[in-house]
């Protein structure tokens, strides 16, 4: 999932395109006005560079599930150090 860039908020500044380790993002030059796309959205690590260094907050990040599931919790009997190979 790539970042989401807010239009209102955008000024296309391209300091994200900069600051994004693997290029996914890129300032659209073509006609009177500039605007960001997000060019390659399977490629974007989630480093999240890009949302906390927007001088605008124009971005956000959307995560995948798995990236969502990272966190699990110990089963109880691996927090005493008890095993259940027999």
């Amino acid at each position: 999932m790539p970042p989401i860039v807010k239009p209102s908020l955008c000024t296309a500044c391209g300091y994200c395109v900069e600051i994004c380790p693997v290029d996914v993002l890129k300032i659209l030059t073509d006609g009177p006005d500039r605007s960001l796309i997000v060019r390659y959205p399977d490629e974007c690590w989630h480093c999240r560079a890009c949302v906390n260094d927007c001088p605008n907050n124009a971005l956000t990040m959307r995560y995948p599930l798995s990236h969502m599931l990272l966190t699990m919790k110990p089963d109880r009997d691996e927090k005493r150090g008890e095993s259940h190979e027999s």
